[in-house]
């Protein structure tokens, strides 16, 4: 039995007669990729809206240590939208960014914890899920996201301590809120 060795196929680099004619359009993301992208771009932009108003709902009541916290985790999602937009232009493609939820009212800092976890949760499925579709279409971009999959899962983590944590207090009681920030912020 004789095994074969799988060698894909180059091309071979066509001669252009005349340079200034027929320069080749480079290659751009195909449409499928494009949409999972800016989903993941909106999500982004939601979790950077969602920690901005918590921040600012901290601040105004004197969590100080969580307000920084949150400030940190809005520019965090930023920087991970930002990401998401160059690596489409890398790419020949236009990222558009879509409309998203910008206003958020909480009660307390518990609320605030819970929705992030579930955001954060929610935003660790949606990466493993675009991961999972990209896989058999768009390696290199399979392999992109391998970063974004590891941000989350962290934050899946940390957020996870944090609920862990909030059991251990009567959240109730104003004082012993105020010593979970002081201890785990």
């Amino acid at each position: 039995m004789e095994i074969r060795k799988f060698r894909p196929e180059i091309p071979t680099p066509t001669k252009i007669d005349n340079p200034t004619e027929g320069v080749i359009t480079p290659s751009t993301l195909d449409s499928e990729t494009v949409s999972i992208l800016t989903d993941r771009i909106k999500d982004e932009y939601t979790a950077h809206y969602y920690y901005r108003s918590a921040a600012n709902w901290c601040r105004n009541k004197n969590y100080k240590k969580v307000a920084s916290f949150f400030e940190v985790e809005a520019s965090s999602e930023l920087d991970h939208a930002k990401g998401l937009q160059e690596y489409m232009d890398d790419f020949n493609v236009m990222p558009q960014i879509p409309v998203t939820e910008t206003e958020h009212d909480f009660e307390n800092l518990v609320e605030i914890i819970n929705g992030a976890y579930q955001m954060e949760q929610g935003l660790m499925k949606a990466y493993n899920q675009s991961s999972s579709q990209l896989f058999t279409s768009d390696l290199t971009t399979f392999d992109f996201l391998k970063e974004y999959r590891e941000i989350q899962k962290q934050a899946v983590i940390e957020y996870s301590d944090l609920l862990n944590a909030l059991v251990l207090v009567d959240y109730n009681d104003k004082f012993q809120v105020l010593y979970f920030e002081q201890t785990y912020f």
